[in-house]
């Protein structure tokens, strides 16, 4: 039998006091796929991403994650999806390197494996040299990069970005792209929200939403 989608929408649709949010959609992601969301502002993208994360309920139809009806109460639900659609929080007094390994130590455990891999994420998404900042010595574009860095590096399998291009200058769109598409290409699924044109090409799909 073959395997089902990582995640499905099932003519997902938000109505909020009379204004439509989220047109009826249909569309599913494979394991490993990477699908982009493309439309004007205002067409649902964000509001997809947070009906898979349960975070916006639904006002007809279905979202699933590997088939299931999103709950992120239960811990295997909170193992399956990392998501970047609203901002991660960071501790102002923990550097880069500090707080990319404790999320990597919170999920995996402190050990050395652990320890190197997050130092692999943080050194391909370029923040090496910045590991002993805090998160207030940032530009905006670095900033973006440690919220990548944070939600890169625990374990899911599937991820949501919420216009992940933002703040980033196109050298740096590009490095996110192909990792995102090397990830995918070991099996985990990604769902984008964006206007880049990068991110759509290192895809295998996109969904037009509005």
């Amino acid at each position: 039998m073959s395997e089902g989608p990582a995640l499905a929408a099932e003519g997902a649709t938000v109505v909020l006091d009379g204004t439509t949010l989220l047109a009826p959609t249909t569309f599913a992601v494979p394991p490993g796929g990477f699908r982009c969301l493309a439309g004007s502002n205002g067409s649902g993208k964000t509001t997809l991403l947070r009906a898979f994360l349960g975070s916006r309920r639904l006002t007809d139809g279905a979202v699933l994650v590997r088939g299931e009806a999103v709950d992120l109460t239960k811990p295997r639900h909170r193992r399956l999806v990392a998501s970047l659609v609203d901002p991660v929080p960071v501790a102002r007094d923990m550097t880069v390197r500090e707080q990319v390994g404790l999320v990597a130590a919170s999920w995996y455990g402190n050990t050395p494996t652990t320890a190197e891999r997050s130092e692999e994420i943080i050194g391909r998404l370029g923040l090496t040299a910045l590991g002993t900042r805090f998160p207030a010595q940032l530009s905006s574009g670095q900033l973006q990069l440690f919220s990548l860095a944070l939600t890169l590096v625990r374990p899911a399998d599937v991820v949501l970005l919420d216009e992940p291009e933002r703040h980033l200058d196109s050298d740096r769109v590009a490095l996110v792209a192909a990792l995102l598409a090397e990830r995918a290409g070991q099996g985990t699924s990604f769902l984008v929200a964006t206007h880049e044109t990068v991110l759509m090409e290192a895809g295998d799909g996109v969904v037009e939403l509005g």
